[in-house]
């Protein structure tokens, strides 16, 4: 692991987001909430949030952080989904793993829960769009 042992506690914050391109019928199960698991993005929300609260135990060096705040939001788009997620902490180290683990895995969970109606979908983009709060803040 890096050393983080001398720098000093600051708020920082990530936002990542992602797509999951899916068929039209899919996305219509998706909004209508009439897949065959149930409703998908209130699971993959709830999935993704654990997952980012685990991000060290599942990234090997990777800290492990007690995350303060944690979103992940859907948009509906012509082709799927975009996932967006954002991380909070004071910590001496970025929350920047934690947002990106709960992308992807909010993203896999909309996978599983609609796969059986459609087994072409696939994740995209997954990008980091923000981090603020360390030695180099970014913005795509």
């Amino acid at each position: 692991m890096v050393d983080v042992s001398a720098k000093s506690h600051t708020l920082r914050r990530a936002v990542a987001e992602g797509y999951v391109h899916m068929a039209p019928g899919t996305l219509r199960a998706l909004r209508n909430h009439t897949g065959p698991k149930g409703e998908a993005l209130s699971v993959a929300r709830i999935a993704g949030i654990q997952a980012a609260k685990r991000t060290g135990e599942l990234i090997p060096l990777c800290h492990p952080l007690p995350v303060e705040h944690m979103t992940v939001d859907f948009q509906f788009v012509p082709q799927g989904v975009r996932i967006v997620a954002s991380a909070t902490i004071t910590a001496k180290t970025g929350v920047e793993m934690e947002a990106y683990t709960a992308v992807a895995v909010a993203a896999l969970t909309i996978i599983d829960m609609l796969k059986a109606i459609d087994p072409t979908m696939h994740i995209d983009g997954i990008r980091l769009l923000e981090k603020t709060g360390g030695k180099s803040d970014y913005h795509a």
